[in-house]
């Protein structure tokens, strides 16, 4: 029976799944390791009469590109507050399957206007607008502080009529308290947001052999640009999910061990 201080530690930058069937709970018993979770970042709304100062007329708008739940219920939420009436004929594009399935709590889901990439990274989301950008104008509502500069430059590069609206902005949490009560192995993070509120709350922060893993190629970029090492990558081909992504690392951790 393995000590439960030589369990591997891993911090999970969200917040805990809602329930216990999560693939995370089915790789700490796999792997025999200690699971923490805990939201590195909060999102502040920004209210209607705030996002008016914008003049952007969401009705003008014939497609959406989402690359967030968070950018989902927020989009639905600023409609609601200033009752945007959303066409039925609306084309959503999506990052991945599980942000475009989403949209079931906001829309009638229907395959025809709803497309998303085949692997979660944006080449997969452009070869798909690709397909189906003709005379379309694209709205990518995001984060007032965070937005993926690739996803502009994409939209720029190939003449779409676009806006980005900002909906919400993302703040820091205080999270010292919490990481100063326990060491990690490994800390997995999500978003360009979640790195720089690490950087916020510890100024100085050393690696010192904590593996880092990111979620998405802003959140990849975020981390080498702090000029931390990036040990585990999600999403890819083989590794579409966090989960998957950690599972690969640890198995492969775990045959060294045996060797």
């Amino acid at each position: 029976m393995v000590k439960n201080e030589d369990k591997k530690k891993i911090l999970i930058t969200q917040p805990r799944p809602e329930t216990d069937k999560s693939p995370y709970f089915e790789l700490a018993k796999k792997y025999d390791v200690e699971l923490a979770f805990h939201p590195f970042i909060r999102l502040e709304p920004i209210p209607a009469k705030d996002f008016r100062k914008q003049k952007i007329d969401i009705a003008l708008f014939t497609a959406v590109v989402f690359t967030s739940r968070n950018a989902i219920d927020h989009f639905f939420r600023i409609c609601e507050e200033m009752k945007i009436s959303i066409s039925q004929d609306t084309k959503y594009f999506c990052i991945t399957e599980a942000v475009a399935l989403y949209l079931q709590k906001f829309i009638l889901y229907r395959k025809r206007k709803v497309f998303y990439g085949a692997d979660g990274l944006n080449k997969s989301m452009f070869d798909v607008i690709n397909k189906h950008k003709e005379n379309e104008k694209f709205l990518y509502p995001c984060s007032e502080n965070q937005q993926d500069n690739e996803i502009i430059n994409w939209l720029k590069a190939n003449n779409c009529g676009f806006a980005t609206p900002f909906m919400y902005r993302t703040i820091s949490n205080d999270v010292k308290e919490f990481l100063d009560r326990s060491e990690y192995d490994i800390i997995c993070f999500f978003t360009p947001s979640g790195v720089r509120s690490l950087f916020d709350n510890y100024p100085k922060f050393k690696q010192n052999g904590t593996k880092i893993g990111a979620f998405g190629s802003n959140t990849s970029r975020a981390v080498e640009e702090a000029g931390l090492t990036l040990d585990i990558k999600a999403p890819l081909p083989q590794a579409p999910s966090m989960v998957s992504a950690l599972e690969k690392y640890l198995a492969v951790t775990e045959k060294k061990k045996s060797v």
